[in-house]
């Protein structure tokens, strides 16, 4: 495993950082048994930064994790989140703190993050005082590091890191997003002022994994890329970005936690040559040109009031258009929203628009669960 420091961390974090917002499931709940083994190889194979949040897994993800980190903690630094839009006055960030260290068997936590700012959150939190609580709580021993996650423009994520000498910010980044929210404008820009930064959405949500498309074959053949999907590719154009810290991949399934850990080995800053630089712009180009809705299925949606599995939904209808197999796509529709969950499909949508206010992305998502049904439902 490969290491990197942050200006402000007295600690070397692993550049690859597993992700608790994706652990296998079975039956719609955590598959202990299976993400706690993968808790294990991930520390067993030097992986040192473990991320976690309120809502990931409805709730159920800091309990596992808490869990899961028994023997383990002091082996790893652990990070969550204070839920921004969940606080509505002072006393629900003591509140917050206090569940999660108790969710996370823990007395501290290492890096912890203001989750999913935007500008309107951050005028919101600094209204309350929020830095005064970071402070305090760090003061008194329950955080070591004061951090925040960001999701909206350029201009809004500038102005949050003036606000404040953090030590560390999380950021989406990935070869389709490079100029999207922070973008590695960002990136540049945070790492100028000696904060660290985390990657999130390195695979954009799963859709830079999928195989190499026929279109792309020349291409990664002229790379010497003879990989069967882009995953490592997508890894790795992160890794080569000199200002990024690590990155959070959120693994489901061993299989990936072991690609992923092979993949770390070649995570230098600086690591794709020339025709690996040119094999990710031509990837990009044609999956922009190809994606229908910028998910990243991060779940931020959920619940939907009627039951619709957003991001499932967008994922099937991303992958068909990436891949061109609307055939295959469709069936792995209809057998991911099963006709006994009639509800998760795009089709019961109401128009009720509670997806879209929790939307980091901005998704029309009303109009874009249109498409779907009319892409697979008729």
């Amino acid at each position: 495993m490969l290491y990197r420091k942050m200006p402000r961390i007295k600690e070397e974090l692993s550049v690859l950082g597993f992700g608790c917002m994706r652990l296998p499931t079975r039956d719609g709940q955590v598959d202990e048994p299976t993400a706690a083994r993968m808790m294990r190889t991930a520390v067993d194979s030097g992986i040192n930064y473990v991320d976690t949040a309120r809502p990931y897994h409805g709730g159920a993800s800091e309990p596992f994790v808490g869990r899961a980190l028994k023997g383990l903690r002091d082996k790893v630094q652990l990070a969550t989140k204070l839920p921004s839009w969940m606080v509505k006055k002072r006393e629900d960030m003591d509140f917050h703190l206090n569940e999660q260290l108790t969710q996370l068997q823990t007395d501290h936590i290492d890096f912890y993050l203001l989750h999913a700012l935007s500008d309107a959150r951050w005028k919101k939190l600094v209204k309350l005082d929020v830095m005064s609580f970071m402070e305090k709580a760090r003061a008194a021993g329950k955080i070591r590091y004061i951090c925040f996650s960001f999701h909206d423009g350029l201009d809004a994520f500038k102005k949050i890191v003036d606000a404040y000498a953090w030590d560390m910010c999380q950021i989406q980044l990935n070869f389709l997003d490079d100029n999207f929210q922070a973008g590695l404008d960002g990136l540049r820009y945070a790492r100028g002022k000696e904060i660290g930064v985390v990657v999130m959405e390195p695979l954009k949500g799963g859709n830079l994994s999928i195989p190499v498309p026929a279109d792309l074959e020349a291409a990664a053949q002229a790379a010497g890329y003879d990989r069967p999907n882009l995953a490592e590719l997508g890894l790795r154009w992160v890794w080569h970005q000199p200002e990024v810290a690590l990155l959070l991949s959120g693994m489901s399934a061993p299989e990936q936690m072991e690609q992923n850990i092979a993949s770390a080995a070649k995570g230098q800053p600086g690591n794709l040559n020339a025709k690996e630089l040119e094999l990710a712009e031509a990837a990009k180009a044609l999956f922009t040109s190809r994606m229908r809705v910028p998910c990243t299925a991060c779940a931020y949606c959920k619940p939907c009031p009627q039951g619709v599995d957003i991001s499932q939904c967008f994922s099937n209808y991303n992958n068909g258009a990436i891949s061109g197999d609307w055939t295959t796509q469709k069936a792995s529709y209809h057998y991911m929203l099963a006709d006994d969950r009639e509800g998760n499909k795009a089709s019961a949508c109401v128009e009720c628009g509670v997806c879209e206010s929790k939307c980091p992305q901005n998704i029309p998502i009303r109009a874009k669960l249109k498409e779907v049904a009319a892409a697979f439902e008729i």
